[in-house]
């Protein structure tokens, strides 16, 4: 459904983004942000049923900073090469990889004509979240387990848009506290607990939760239809 296209960021640096269209008229633009694992076929499919919901989606490649062309699977090799090129591209200095979300952001507003959500798993919830915080033009943010995202300094943080955020109660990266005090601290945001593991809304990893990537995945085109509308 979906091409590679490449978008340009504001100090000149190439980012190569998959772009899935609708079929008609697009309803709004979601940036699709991935894990540490590249623009793999998970975070492809899942920018196509998007568009399949009427969205056009962009998922721009984050770590292309830290090296080109990162496409891994979920064994432990692939985690550990991820979580180094997650690594780098954190180590940039600043704005390093949020200006190559801005720029999927401002495509997706440009190609789409109309508001711009965007939605990250993992490393990308946490990019998702700051993203929220820190960037234009964003009318609605979703952020899946984002590892870090319960931190002191994420939590104060403040989003200048909706968020909503989706969590499992057996992620041993993310605890219950941490999600306690981010709930605390932000009654703004719309916080979901599932009886799930981290990364379970992936069919490809052995975390995947049927039930809970279902109601997580309504809850989450309901909160798009509201606030791209």
């Amino acid at each position: 459904m979906g091409q590679f296209i490449n978008l340009k960021a504001a100090d000149g640096f190439v980012v190569p983004a998959y772009v899935a269209k609708p079929a008609g008229q697009p309803r709004g633009g979601i940036v699709v942000l991935q894990e540490i694992f590249g623009v793999n076929s998970h975070i492809r499919a899942v920018a196509d049923r998007f568009a399949a919901q009427g969205y056009l989606a962009v998922a721009p490649a984050t770590q292309e900073r830290a090296k080109p062309g990162v496409e891994l699977g979920y064994t432990e090799a692939d985690m550990n090469e991820g979580f180094g090129y997650k690594t780098a591209v954190d180590a940039l200095p600043a704005p390093g990889v949020l200006q190559d979300i801005q720029a999927g952001i401002d495509h997706a507003a440009n190609a789409s004509g109309g508001k711009v959500g965007i939605v990250g798993f993992c490393w990308g919830g946490l990019l998702t979240w700051r993203a929220a915080c820190t960037l234009k033009g964003l009318s609605a943010a979703i952020a899946y387990y984002g590892g870090g995202i319960t931190a002191p300094k994420e939590i104060a943080r403040q989003p200048q848009c909706p968020v909503m955020a989706h969590f499992g109660d057996q992620d041993h990266w993310i605890p219950m506290a941490g999600i306690a005090a981010f709930t605390q601290a932000h009654p703004e945001v719309e916080v979901h607990v599932y009886p799930a593991n981290h990364g379970f809304n992936c069919d490809q990893r052995g975390a995947y939760n049927e039930a809970a990537a279902t109601l997580a995945s309504e809850r989450s085109l309901a909160f798009f239809a509201a606030n791209l509308a």
